[in-house]
């Protein structure tokens, strides 16, 4: 059978508490015991001694009547011994049993000395001489069973009020802490079923206010991982569907090749082949991204000039920027020296560079500049193109976010820049953009000379 944790606690509590007893009963049994015994014996003593001094001073007739009456007094059973070793017995308790008492110990009394009871003897009592006309007997004083009967049972009884009394309060203790911790079951196995909206009202200081306060975020970034998964498949959907409707478009009208003159049927294949070229770009860059976050390809080091990398980078996009008359300056000082990524970097100022001359009208001015900080390298790339709103600047490193959704057949899928900004995390840099609409924009990328792993 499962037990809940309610059962547990409980369990665990009551089963604490009576090996907590137990111990703390026998531990001040044992440290304890002697001083007890001692208390005990100097109680006998002190009664023996009045009994004796009592004695003497009313000399009564009857010694068995005295006798009687001091047990009575005293609360204490006696033993008295003759000088022929005959046992006189006067019990407080009359279902006592009469106490063996070794000659010995008899004897050492008779002669005028003091006996205290040891560990070895079965109770404790105390003996002493006692005068009685010419003879000297002993005197033997045994605590009454009803007196520790007594003790004993206040000591069970106090025992169990405790454990009573505890059990009570770790029922109500028990029940303060599994119920949240119910709580956060329900309010996971909705989590578990796709609910996201769940919240923990759980206000408490303690671990589980902490437990559930990291269920709350959990269950918050669960939702907006959730929402940018849904998003992740709408704009890939969306990516997808403009290029195959148009390719299944034109591919249908080409069908009818009787109706189509050349010069439309060439324009219907470029354009199959422009968006073929798209979503190939597309899924490339999917799996581009997939690569970085999930870190299946680690990043390559390798030392190299990063003046010379850029500029290299700008040669190989000499078509597209001649191609609309742009003007590009290059403010790149020699032996800026780099351990990094080669490729990986490569794709950072391509992807760069082609939004600049994407968005850079025929005529216009792209200036790179590469300047050495303390801790590495600042390159800036602006250029005088449209610009970006502001209230559009804080997206562009979003996965699937144009700026202008009306440019959707100029070839961009909207994650170059987030390609970006993984591949400059990934070298431990930032990147800051700052634009104006019809002013231009300013991209600064910050990357360290050296990654943390090899400084």
């Amino acid at each position: 059978m499962t037990r809940s944790l309610y059962v547990r606690v409980v369990l665990t509590f009551l089963a604490a508490m009576g090996i907590g007893l137990l111990v703390s009963v026998l531990a001040g049994l044992a440290l304890f015991e002697e001083r007890i015994d001692r208390i005990g014996q100097n109680d006998l003593t002190a009664a023996g001694e009045e009994i004796i001094h009592v004695y003497e001073q009313t000399k009564p007739a009857d010694l068995d009547r005295f006798m009687e009456s001091m047990v009575k007094l005293t609360s204490y059973s006696i033993q008295l011994y003759s000088g022929s070793g005959a046992m006189k017995s006067f019990k407080y308790d009359s279902g006592m049993d009469d106490l063996a008492i070794s000659q010995e110990s008899i004897r050492k009394v008779r002669e005028g000395g003091v006996y205290r009871s040891s560990s070895q003897d079965e109770m404790t009592f105390i003996g002493l001489p006692f005068q009685v006309g010419g003879e000297r007997q002993a005197l033997f004083l045994l605590p009454s069973s009803k007196n520790e009967s007594t003790l004993t049972h206040l000591l069970l009884t106090i025992l169990l009020l405790v454990l009573v009394t505890g059990s009570i309060c770790i029922l109500i203790a028990a029940i303060y802490v599994v119920r949240p911790i119910k709580t956060l079951t329900a309010a996971t196995k909705r989590l578990a079923k796709g609910d996201f909206d769940v919240e923990l009202g759980v206000k408490r200081r303690d671990e589980l206010g902490d437990l559930a306060r990291s269920f709350n975020e959990m269950a918050l970034d669960l939702k907006q991982l959730e929402q940018m998964r849904q998003d992740f498949v709408s704009n890939v959907s969306h990516e997808i569907q403009s290029p195959l409707t148009s390719i299944s478009g034109f591919a249908k009208a080409l069908k009818d090749i009787n109706v189509i003159a050349e010069d439309e049927r060439i324009q219907y294949l470029d354009i199959i082949l422009a968006e073929s070229g798209r979503l190939s770009r597309l899924s490339d860059n999917l799996l581009k991204l997939a690569s970085l976050d999930s870190n299946h390809h680690p990043l390559e080091y390798t030392t190299f000039h990063l003046d010379e990398h850029i500029r290299q980078v700008v040669v190989n996009c000499e078509p597209l920027w001649s191609a609309k008359n742009l003007d590009i300056t290059l403010d790149l000082p020699q032996s800026a020296v780099i351990t990094a990524d080669m490729d990986q970097l490569n794709q950072v100022w391509t992807n760069l560079l082609s939004n600049s001359i994407k968005f850079t009208p025929d005529g216009g001015l792209i200036h790179v500049q590469l300047r050495t900080r303390k801790d590495g390298y600042a390159v800036t790339l602006s250029d005088s193109g449209i610009g970006i709103a502001p209230e559009q600047l804080g997206r562009v490193f979003e996965r699937f976010y144009k700026t202008d959704r009306s440019r959707s057949r100029s070839g961009g899928s909207g994650l170059g820049l987030a390609i970006v900004k993984k591949i400059v995390a990934l070298h431990h840099g930032d990147i800051i953009m700052e634009s104006q609409v019809g002013q231009g924009t300013k991209v600064v990328v910050h990357l360290p000379a050296n990654p943390p792993n090899q400084a």
